[in-house]
């Protein structure tokens, strides 16, 4: 799931400075997970920009904003649309884009999409994917030391671990504001292994993850 957060109204106010008709798309899929791009955020941003004087043309919220195929057909039906000098977008920056290839409008971004993670309970997410394209979780019994140790480490713990805690307070994979301590994942692994790593591991291939724009996977 693609953890996001709703951008401060300020900045949003700020991007729509000049536009007068604005059709709000929400997203019901990650964004609605995560309470920033739902039914409920979709109508209470629409109050929002109602009174700072902008005319809201009509709101939708979308299946998956991030699938073309569907886009084409939801948004087909949506007169209102052509009525709308912007669309704001509460949905990722995967979404944004799949709308822009199909509406010829400005586009507004009202969501900062944060990272690919799980969800322990609303506002408190958990950073487990980097989404490299070369996944290793076969070799360290399910748990990502790319992704969850701080220093993206592969061959072992860093010598800042202590009791089993990670020295990175609060940690990027815990991104919550609560700070408290967090688990060192290579005292996880070894806890599931209850052995030495016996295999020394090389830097990942960031061809995988640095091809722009296309990926054609077969």
């Amino acid at each position: 799931m693609i953890i996001s957060e709703q951008k401060p109204k300020e900045e949003i106010l700020e991007m729509l400075k000049g536009k007068k008709r604005v059709f709000i798309v929400g997203c019901a899929a990650c964004a609605t997970k995560c309470q920033t791009g739902g039914e409920d955020e979709v109508k209470e941003m629409k109050k929002v920009l109602q009174k700072e004087g902008k005319k809201i043309t009509g709101t939708i919220v979308l299946d998956t904003p991030c699938d073309e195929r569907i886009m084409k057909k939801d948004l087909s039906f949506l007169p209102a649309l052509k009525n709308s000098d912007s669309l704001l977008i509460m949905a990722c920056g995967v979404g944004l884009q799949t709308i822009g290839k199909l509406i010829d409008r400005p586009l507004v971004p009202a969501l900062n999409p944060l990272f690919a993670g799980t969800t322990e309970r609303i506002g408190r997410y958990y950073e487990y994917c980097s989404l490299c394209g070369d996944c290793l979780l076969d070799k360290f019994e399910g748990l990502c030391p790319l992704t969850r140790c701080a220093k993206g480490l592969l061959n072992g713990p860093c010598g800042g671990a202590r009791d089993g805690k990670c020295e990175v307070n609060p940690a990027p994979a815990r991104r919550s504001g609560v700070n408290d301590e967090i688990d060192c994942v290579w005292a996880l692994i070894y806890e599931k292994t209850k052995e030495p790593l016996k295999a020394y591991y090389e830097p990942r291939d960031y061809k995988k993850i640095l091809m722009p724009g296309r990926r054609v996977v077969r």
